[in-house]
């Protein structure tokens, strides 16, 4: 890794390279204990067949739930972020749970594998007159490995009238309320490499400075501050004007299909999870006014899960009919977590994580309606598994379109936590699936990493027709980033670097093509459309290795992109094209971005 270069003005200049280029400095030793032995079943069954499990139960040690009248309530913060700050391959895992009312004078800083989240109906129901914080102090100003965490359902009053969020992957900013300033990037405007941010109102100005990507869905900003390469909006009210390349915004006007993520609520004393309504052409939040649209679950139709539960407990609940509820912790599982029942809802709290022994698969999904998988994390096992998450069976075909199944904040990573290797990390077989919000990562850094030891030669595939894709992150991997199969898909924002560490030209060749594209589109295809896409590449081994082009697409008349662009960082491998042999190539060491507003 090579020194850190001068970061970005205030005025959202290009950062050269991205979190490879300055890890050295301030690496955190990873913490490989995530990949000792499977924790040993918790609830095995007897011969006589098991015992029905309970629903609900005790969220467990790592969510605390606080109340306008809990004592200590910022020095409780500051220990869990003293714990996790570092943490950033640790097996700490924590939700920090706030119940409706006033909250005066505290700043909620976030470390890794920590969620905040306000517990009414509304965001407006739980206000903090203060902040939740996200810097990086720890990593030398620079916010590009502060992924992990999230923030959902509060309401703020910032203390000085602008909140700081600056992320990188996996952070998603959901349901939010700021009553003022938003500020996405760190102290003294280093680099900042996010991010999402969805069914959220930021009454003031929203300043990315030096974030390189943004997608925003769903929401209200009262405005927007700069861009530096791709700024994409679909559903903002107060987002700017369609104006890619200069400067790099792609705006929709609406979201074709959306369906907020479930989250967890009280109802008196209650525990309780809402599920959203499915929305059609959205724009806005969903919460302006009133109770919000959707149905409630209690507590008790979920069966509350503990640290060590085996996956076959898990299925034991499945099979009964509950729904899971995965509370902070690190789960062993040596058969498939297995979703047959239609409108399962699979939530996790604190980015409870699901880790595949002997190489199987950590989930799999049925070819039926209405499924919800939301926050957690999936990490891949020392032993190859064929696939790490798998929506629908192959050849699924059923339609879906009334009540679509959704994937959103679900995290996958192989390496960086310990050796993890998997072919295919995500497919996608089902019919309209709406992927919302997925950071898909071969580790670049920590623990297990290098060309073969955390081998993953694909991303994500989708099989499926008619599935959308909103929020995008896939980076790193050996061979194709994103595959897609199926007819009609749609993906609004993607963002990938190639993988850092290929050994040389003839790794990365695809029969007779320099490198393979970071988005492949299949010959068969006849339809898709894409918007607001970008690749990156950063070949620090070999400098040298040239890629043809970033994205790959048959020449059909409903295949068509919009605003997209690739960048070589620091000059560390080139791109000869941005998209088939369209495109202008990147040049030398400029981080230029060489772009394409309309493809055909």
């Amino acid at each position: 890794m090579t020194p850190a270069p001068t970061p970005p003005s205030p005025t959202g200049r290009p950062a050269v390279g991205r979190r490879a280029v300055l890890g050295a400095a301030a690496a955190v030793a990873a913490t490989p204990a995530l990949f000792g032995p499977p924790a040993p079943a918790s609830a095995t069954p007897s011969r006589r067949g098991p015992r029905a499990l309970p629903g609900g139960g005790d969220l467990g040690p790592n969510v605390l739930v606080f109340d306008p009248s809990t004592p200590g309530i910022q020095a409780t913060l500051d220990e869990v972020f003293a714990q996790q700050e570092t943490a950033q391959f640790g097996t700490g895992r924590h939700a920090l749970l706030f119940k409706p009312g006033t909250y005066h004078g505290l700043n909620a800083q976030l470390g890794f594998y920590t969620s905040i989240a306000g517990l009414g109906l509304s965001p407006d129901d739980t206000t903090i007159n203060g902040d939740v914080t996200v810097d990086a102090g720890w990593f030398n100003g620079n916010a590009t490995q502060n992924f992990w965490r999230s923030a959902e359902n509060l309401a703020l009053v910032p203390a000085n009238g602008t909140n700081r969020w600056a992320v990188a992957q996996a952070a998603p900013f959901r349901r939010m309320h700021v009553r003022g300033g938003l500020n996405l990037s760190p102290t003294g405007y280093g680099w900042a490499s996010g991010g999402y941010l969805a069914d959220s109102r930021i009454d003031g100005q929203v300043g990315p400075y030096s974030q390189q990507q943004w997608y925003t869905r769903d929401s209200s900003v009262g405005s927007w501050g700069n861009a530096v390469w791709n700024m994409v909006f679909s559903g903002v009210e107060g987002a700017p004007a369609q104006t890619f390349p200069d400067p790099p915004y792609t705006t929709l006007e609406t979201t074709p299909v959306s369906r907020e993520k479930p989250f967890l609520h009280l109802d008196g004393d209650e525990f309780r999870v809402f599920l959203p309504e499915k929305r059609t052409d959205a724009r806005g939040v969903t919460w302006g006014n009133g109770t919000p649209r959707g149905t409630s679950l209690p507590l008790s139709q979920f069966y509350v899960t503990k640290p060590g539960d085996s996956a076959a407990t898990l299925n034991q609940a499945l099979n009964q009919g509950l729904h899971l509820l995965l509370t902070p912790g690190i789960y062993h599982l040596d058969q498939p977590v297995q979703v047959d029942r239609a409108d399962t809802v699979v939530l996790g709290l604190g980015y409870a994580t699901l880790v595949p022994d002997h190489g199987v698969t950590a989930l799999k999904v049925a070819d039926v309606d209405g499924v919800r998988l939301a926050g957690f994390l999936i990490d891949a096992g020392p032993v190859n598994s064929p696939t790490l998450l798998e929506v629908g069976p192959a050849g699924a075909s059923a339609d879906h379109s009334g009540n679509p199944t959704t994937v959103q904040d679900v995290f996958v990573r192989i390496g960086g936590a310990g050796p993890g290797k998997a072919t295919t990390s995500m497919v996608i077989n089902s019919r309209h699936t709406i992927v919302d919000h997925t950071w898909v990562w071969r580790a670049d850094h920590g623990d297990g990493v290098g060309w073969e030891t955390n081998r993953a030669d694909y991303g994500i595939r989708v099989n499926g027709d008619d599935v959308l894709a909103t929020g995008l992150f896939v980076e790193h991997f050996n061979k194709y980033d994103v595959q897609w199969h199926g007819q009609r898909g749609r993906t609004i924002f993607f963002q990938n670097e190639k993988a850092y560490d290929a050994p040389d030209q003839a790794a990365v060749q695809d029969g007779s093509v320099k490198g393979y594209a970071a988005y492949k589109v299949a010959d068969s295809v006849t339809a898709h459309e894409g918007w607001g896409l970008g690749s990156y590449c950063y070949y620090d081994v070999d400098p040298t290795i040239v890629q043809h082009h970033g994205f790959a697409a048959p020449d059909a008349p409903g295949v068509r992109f919009h605003d997209l662009l690739v960048v070589s960082l620091g000059g560390k491998g080139q791109y000869e094209r941005v998209i088939n042999d369209t495109g202008s190539p990147t040049s030398g060491t400029s981080t230029t971005p060489s772009t394409v507003v309309s493809y055909p």
